[in-house]
């Protein structure tokens, strides 16, 4: 524990722009938010954290409620604030001085006030309506810094009924000639799309824009609009597959900077959006499909790696495979991996492959009877997940023929479960197996 707490200390300064000792990474041991976090690891019961915090609450809001308390001052006590309220103990009476430092500050305890913010307020809280003209403000400025900070604010927390307001503000930047601006506008624009989808139903053109963007994270940023858009309406968006297709044959050709590889495997998280994106669109949609055969070929070969990241890739992969129009090749090539995930010894690795079986069970009953005997023998696994997914999963390859050996082996396992949530789940699938099979 205390090397985790020399971690944290070390971090906080660089973070927060603390004063620490000159010369020095570390925060100062005799910082009051460095005292706060050691005398709390000392402590050995909860009520004395009680006692300390309650003192801590105290001194910080005589010290907000000074008048000869400077920003810099301000800074320090809103970082405490956020540490007392992070343990679980409210700071309501500080809020008000988070939005002021906002407001008033310099850069350095702007970030903190919006920091703060950001951690205390709720989007329905009435405060946060004093910080739109701050917002208003400083998304008009010409300093990058202070752009950023309300696009990360505004892309977190941000009363609904403001957000007409800074649209249009919003909408600006996307064509800032710096790509961090771009991409902060797009999840903005992202987090107004989730609570106000109507409101931007206007700029749809624009984000097409940012799919085309230069810059690789801007794209990024914009996938997480398009997958949201392409839940509620894939026939709208049928035209981008190929777009689609062209970045995820970048990606797994590794074409991106190296700066998003992860252990070598390049763009992962991009890989599982793209391939989430590509299952919408090509389910039921055998010309659609056509076009993404070969670019999820490319991926499960590429993504034949050890290592954790890789098989998140694959799984995405096989569900995909199994869920756009069938084509007999890539259908064995994922039968084959999701085999491999069963009959693995690692315990992550057997969970994949069970989840992914029940996933494809309704596309391919076939398959899971293949590894019926391998799945009844996940039964008897120490692992309680395991069992529960193995349940699961009997439940649903159940037919005429071997329902008398399923449902025995699940009395089995029932006479032995500890369980109750599990005994609820397994009792109300032997009662609907019963009366489906007389």
């Amino acid at each position: 524990m205390s090397d985790v707490v020399e971690k944290t200390l070390t971090a906080l300064p660089s973070l927060l722009s603390l004063d620490s000792q000159p010369g020095s990474t570390k925060l100062s041991s005799t910082s009051k938010l460095g005292t706060l976090i050691r005398g709390i690891t000392e402590l050995t019961s909860k009520h004395e954290e009680e006692k300390l915090i309650q003192r801590e609450l105290t001194s910080i809001k005589e010290q907000v409620s000074s008048p000869n308390t400077s920003m810099r001052q301000m800074k320090e006590l809103m970082v405490r604030a956020i540490y007392c309220e992070m343990l679980g103990y409210e700071a309501a009476f500080s809020y008000i001085h988070a939005i002021k430092l906002a407001q008033q500050g310099t850069a350095l305890e702007k970030r903190v006030g919006y920091l703060a913010v950001s951690l205390f307020l709720n989007e329905s809280h009435e405060l946060l309506l004093l910080l739109v003209n701050t917002v208003l403000k400083d998304l008009q400025s010409t300093n990058l810094i202070e752009v950023c900070m309300a696009l990360t604010v505004v892309s977190q927390i941000f009363p609904k009924d403001m957000i007409p307001a800074i649209l249009p503000l919003v909408e600006e930047k996307l064509n800032h000639p710096k790509e961090i601006i771009r991409r902060k506008a797009v999840l903005a624009l992202y987090k107004f799309y989730l609570i106000a989808p109507n409101q931007v139903q206007h700029i749809h053109n624009k984000f097409r824009k940012a799919l085309c963007d230069k810059d690789p994270g801007v794209m990024t940023a914009s996938l997480h609009i398009y997958l949201q858009m392409i839940q509620e309406n894939p026939e709208g968006y049928k035209d981008l597959t190929a777009s689609f297709v062209t970045i995820m044959k970048q990606v797994v050709g590794g074409k991106l900077p190296m700066d998003f590889n992860y252990h070598s495997v390049p763009a992962p998280w991009l890989q599982i959006q793209l391939l989430r994106i590509l299952s919408l669109l090509g389910k039921n949609d055998q010309s659609t499909s056509e076009i993404m055969y070969e670019v999820l070929d490319e991926s499960l070969r590429r993504a034949e790696m050890n290592h954790n990241i890789t098989y998140a890739i694959l799984y995405e992969c096989v569900k995909c495979i199994y869920t756009i129009h069938p084509k007999s090749e890539l259908l064995e090539k994922a039968a084959k991996c999701i085999g491999n995930f069963v009959l693995s010894p690692k315990i992550n690795l057997k969970y994949l492959g069970l989840k992914a079986l029940t996933y494809v069970v309704q596309q391919d009953p076939k398959l899971a009877l293949q590894h019926q005997m391998t799945i009844i023998e996940c039964l008897d696994h120490p692992d309680l997940i395991i069992k529960r997914e193995t349940l699961e999963l009997l439940f649903r390859i159940t037919n005429a023929q071997n329902v008398t050996v399923i449902v025995e082996k699940m009395l089995e396992f029932l006479r032995i479960n500890k369980d109750d949530y599990t005994t609820i789940d397994l009792v109300g699938k032997v009662a609907e197996l019963a009366e489906k099979y007389p």
